[in-house]
């Protein structure tokens, strides 16, 4: 399958190719001695159950939520989804170019044949609808995996206890169909307490998931 080249990748120099981006994140995490890990991901998405802060106006005063649990099959089941999934809610990457690039251009993953476009992340679910709030979402949903039920199911948990953020997801994203997973995109590198820059950002982007989408080069990341 031939692959594209990208431009705006963290942790990487720019204008390196596919396979130039992948050796680049990989020689970084090992030259720190860091195991490289590589996932493996399920056919399926998880099922497993969230609990979810929703709101419910009857229940009045100044914080009229309260807890519900959803399931995977409430989320993905029926449906063709993007869904991803990185290290934390309110961090750069994840606020300045992942999810408001996929809230941008959600009328054309729509337009494409997606049913909702999910962003997954190893936090609560107050930290989730509070990220979400402040990134004034109105098309990407959030899911808090605050205990790492589907993270370790899909395989993509890795350690950051080196910045003190305990367990989190490995960044990747995949496509859905029907709880089926058709596609994944997962970043280079996967290893536990990486460095700053051990964070790449390339495969699990929009732009890289709609050329997918179209049927372009792209790039699978690993």
């Amino acid at each position: 399958m031939t692959t594209m080249r990208m431009s705006t990748v963290r942790g990487s120099p720019r204008g390196l190719g596919v396979q130039g981006r992948r050796a680049h994140a990989l020689g970084k995490a090992q030259a720190r001695g860091a195991h490289v890990m590589m996932a493996a991901v399920p056919s399926t998405l998880p099922s497993v159950d969230f609990r979810v802060r929703v709101r419910d106006e009857s229940i009045g005063g100044d914080n009229p939520f309260t807890w519900k649990t959803f399931t995977s099959e409430d989320y993905f089941k029926g449906k063709k989804v993007v869904l991803f999934s990185l290290p934390g809610a309110f961090t750069p990457t994840c606020s300045t170019y992942q999810l408001p690039g996929f809230e941008k251009n959600a009328e054309e993953f729509k337009k494409l044949g997606i049913d909702e476009i999910y962003c997954l992340s190893v936090n609560d679910s107050f930290v989730m609808n509070k990220w979400a709030q402040s990134q004034d979402l109105k098309a990407v949903k959030v899911i808090p995996d605050g205990s790492l039920a589907f993270t370790n199911a899909m395989d993509m948990n890795v350690q950051k206890d080196n910045h003190a953020f305990g367990q989190r997801s490995w960044r990747y994203a995949v496509v859905a169909d029907d709880m089926k997973i058709v596609q994944t995109f997962i970043e280079p590198g996967k290893c536990d307490n990486g460095s700053v820059d051990d964070d790449p950002y390339g495969a699990s982007s929009p732009e890289n998931i709609l050329k997918y989408l179209k049927g372009e080069d792209f790039d699978a990341g690993v």
